[in-house]
């Protein structure tokens, strides 16, 4: 029988062994090659911000994103991007000619700015006193031009940025506000806050990540290596991503998601790795063994995480809105780099290191050092011994525990008192899961606005200036683009055209409908749209001209009516106004008339349609996938369905806070989180598929070292306990160190920053504390044996390894070298 052993030696084992081997013999070569990599890397990942797009949201092929297509072109003082030059004079009022000599020269230099490409402008400072009272507001010091760029949008979200400060610098000292307001400009702000919030959480997280790495480790050496893997992974991805996204628009949170997700994720997959390599030294084997076993233990879960992460993201392409695809992306590099780095370059260090993983202990209290070790006798003490003794008895105590004095810790005195009262834990755990979850009946999404913007942004600040003076619903009217067959000033149908406009003046929240009408109206009362004819224009005011080109483009076969709402964007009043907008649009006759209907409100419809509509699928092929990779690491059927159900059920709880929190604001002052309603509608999509992947990361971790006492005792009940003894304290400094990581970018972000992050960080709580702790082992007690059941394997009994196997798969990889040969 031993002979046959030696014959058939284990797979994962000698695969390993070699790996090991070869990474120790090219150790010096791809040490070089790594940091070659790091800094090519290093070059183009500090320039990636200036590539990224603040906008994704535009739907291809949606009736919003045909509209904003037509408006680009044949009308006056709208361009290839379109922007609202905001003035807001806080000495004079707009009667008075220094206010009006102030806002022309600051049009002037506006329109002079070179960065800006303005080829038309149209509004107060470009019409006389008598035709100008549209453009002037209520309050009597604002007003308000609309500019035309040759820009594209990516372009103007990069320039609006420094044109903004610049005007700030130029004009603030003045007492005038100076704004430049627009999507473009909206997400141009949106970009420079991001990269600010993403410094600021970098700053936090550092340290924090040091800290408890200092403190899991206990050495400087251990954290730093830690420390480098998330690092370079987080480089490798935005200097793979730079080039790309120069060529294609990459959302600018691509770089929030991949610096969040990397250090996490990868500090995550080293701490496992190194963990597992100190306790393989602290058993005696020499580095080489335990690199070896290393790789084949904890290198398993880290292939296994990170193909479920990967694979979970991958389903979020099924999703055509360019900002998921954003994020999937830099989701997907950022953790195939985390993978890469752990299993090849981790293990490099690993080898030059050796022992050295140890160097730079840190000293904890001798009550911190009692806590973490479990130590089964209290007057083993680092009194009786010198420097070096401490050390050894530092890294023993670092290592897996005698059975017996695994039996003493408090982590599994808990497994079994959990597993003695199954139901009662399993019931207890579900209903508080269940109560988180409740709120998510109400949940609601939608695409960012200016809310989002602190007060004291500049584009924010012009926002406000608008809706205070214009209305609210001036920052964002419905816009309807009608076009005719034929010119409008021929068509049979041409009446029909003013009937709608009245139509929609009707509406309920609707404050008012903005079109060339009055003005055609003043020239020719019975027929307005006639007067688009050459003779009848011709005789019409250059004013009035101009203001009939800024509704109706070059050619009369374009005509454009705003329907400004009484609320914002986001509001349901918003949404049910462009429901009937679009019911009176139907009614035009399609035998002379094509309508598309755009707008922010319009815009965010589409863009959650687009995510709702892909939804199911994502989470059908997610589950499937995530269900296939466990299966085939844990060789049941049965186990990823348990996983499955409780990441689900974790994944509303955390829903459900985020409802409390973001949009019934609940905490918001303590948490110094703003309201907002709603949450973003790529939030919740992408929670799932993060949340799915990291809990599953934990599952594989904690459920490989049970089926690895299972395998061994056969005993379920004594597997699961010895299985979460030796696997919590990690899993808890893993959690602790997820939370500090995502609690860090949601308490320093932006608002959808900040919902994704305070998600991720809630949820890893929740699954490391009650599913981890509670519904695991009560669900593995219930179930016994059918935990592992397996066609073929009859009721889920262990294949017991004789003892010898077992010493031989214990014992070092050259042992087992040496026996196969």
């Amino acid at each position: 029988m031993s002979s046959a052993r030696t014959a058939e030696p284990k797979p994962p084992g000698g695969l390993a062994h070699h790996a090991s081997r070869l990474i120790r013999k090219a150790r010096w070569p791809l040490l070089v090659l790594w940091l070659v990599a790091l800094a090519i890397s290093g070059v183009g990942a500090s320039s990636i911000a200036d590539s990224l797009s603040g906008g994704g949201w535009y739907v291809p092929g949606a009736d919003s994103t045909k509209a904003a297509g037509q408006l680009e072109h044949g009308f006056k003082g709208r361009g290839r991007t379109t922007v609202t030059l905001v003035i807001h004079d806080k000495r004079y009022e707009s009667d008075d000619p220094r206010f009006e000599q102030r806002a022309r020269d600051i049009a002037r230099q506006v329109t002079a700015e070179p960065e800006l490409k303005v080829t038309d402008s149209h509004g107060w400072t470009s019409l006389t006193p008598q035709n100008r009272s549209d453009y002037a507001g209520d309050d009597h010091h604002t007003v308000i031009d609309s500019l035309a760029l040759d820009l594209d949008d990516g372009t103007a979200r990069r320039e609006l940025p420094e044109v903004q400060a610049d005007l700030d610098e130029r004009f603030g000292r003045q007492d005038l506000d100076v704004s430049l307001v627009s999507p473009s400009s909206f997400w141009g702000e949106i970009n420079t806050l991001s990269q600010e919030g993403l410094a600021k959480a970098e700053l936090i997280t550092m340290p924090l990540i040091i800290v408890i790495l200092l403190l899991l480790f206990r050495s400087v050496a251990a954290a730093l290596v830690s420390l480098a893997v998330g690092v370079s992974a987080i480089v490798f991805t935005l200097g793979l991503l730079a080039p790309v996204a120069q060529h294609h628009e990459l959302s600018v949170f691509v770089q929030n998601a991949a610096t969040m997700l990397g250090l996490g994720v990868g500090v995550d997959y080293s701490l496992f790795v190194i963990t597992r390599f100190k306790e393989q030294l602290a058993r005696g084997q020499d580095v080489a063994s335990a690199v070896a076993a290393t790789l084949r233990t904890s290198g398993h879960t880290v292939l296994a995480s990170g193909a479920t992460i990967v694979l979970a993201m991958c389903t979020l392409f099924l999703i055509d809105l360019n900002v998921i695809f954003s994020l999937a992306l830099g989701a997907v590099v950022v953790v195939a780099f985390c993978v890469l780095t752990t299993v090849l370059f981790l293990p490099v260090l690993l080898h030059l290191l050796g022992d050295r993983i140890n160097a730079g202990r840190v000293r904890l209290p001798r009550s911190l050092r009692e806590r973490f070790r479990h130590r089964r006798t209290a007057g083993e003490t680092d009194d009786r011994a010198d420097a070096d003794d401490r050390a050894a008895a530092d890294d023993r105590a670092d290592a897996t525990s005698s059975v017996a004095g695994e039996e003493n810790s408090r982590w599994f005195r808990l497994s079994l008192k959990v597993m003695a009262k199954p139901v009662l834990f399993l019931t207890a755990a579900s209903v508080v899961l269940v109560a988180l979850a409740a709120p998510v009946a109400q949940l609601r999404t939608f695409s960012p606005d200016a809310r989002i913007l602190p007060e004291t942004s500049s584009v924010r600040v012009g926002y406000d200036h608008m809706q205070d003076s214009f209305g609210v619903g001036a920052t964002s009217p419905i816009q309807v683009v009608v076009s005719s067959r034929a010119p409008l000033g021929e068509a049979e149908r041409s009446e029909d055209l003013t009937r709608f406009s009245s139509r929609l003046e009707k509406l309920p929240h609707v404050e008012r409908v903005d079109s060339a009408l009055p003005v055609l109206e003043s020239a020719s009362p019975q027929a307005p749209l006639k007067a688009l004819a050459a003779p009848s224009l011709d005789r019409l005011p250059d004013d009035a001209r101009d203001t009939v080109r800024h509704y109706v483009a070059e050619g009369d076969r374009a005509f454009v009516l705003e329907v400004v709402p009484d609320t914002t964007a986001s509001d349901d009043a918003a949404r049910e106004l462009l429901d009937r907008v679009h019911e009176e649009a139907d009614k035009l006759p399609a035998s002379s008339f094509t309508s598309a209907i755009g707008g922010e409100t319009a815009e965010g419809i589409d863009a959650n349609r687009v995510i709702q509509d892909g939804l199911p699928q994502v989470i059908l092929i997610m589950l499937a996938a995530v269900y296939l990779v466990l299966l085939l690491t844990f060789r049941s059927l049965l186990l990823p369905l348990k996983a499955i159900a409780m990441n689900l059920l974790s994944i509303a709880a955390t829903y459900g806070v985020l409802v409390l929190v973001f949009q019934k604001g609940l905490g918001t002052g303590l948490l110094g989180f703003e309201q907002t309603d709603y949450l973003q509608n790529f939030v919740p999509v992408l929670l799932l598929a993060l949340l799915f992947s990291l809990s599953t990361d934990y599952e594989v971790f904690l459920l490989d070292r049970v089926r690895e006492e299972y395998l061994t005792t056969g005993d379920n009940t004594v597997s699961v306990a010895r299985g979460l003894t030796r696997t919590a304290p990690l899993i808890s400094g893993a959690a602790v160190l997820m939370v500090a990581v995502f609690g860090a970018f949601g308490f320093s972000g932006i608002v959808p920053i900040q919902q994704l992050g305070f998600g991720m960080a809630v949820a890893i709580l929740l699954d490391a504390t009650l599913v981890r702790l509670l519904l695991v082992p009560a669900a593995m007690r219930l179930m016994g044996r059918w935990n592992w059941w397996f066609p073929g394997r009859g009721d889920g009994a262990p294949v017991r390894r004789p003892a010898a196997e077992r010493a031989e798969a214990a014992s070092e990889p050259e042992r087992a070298e040496a026996g196969r040969t």
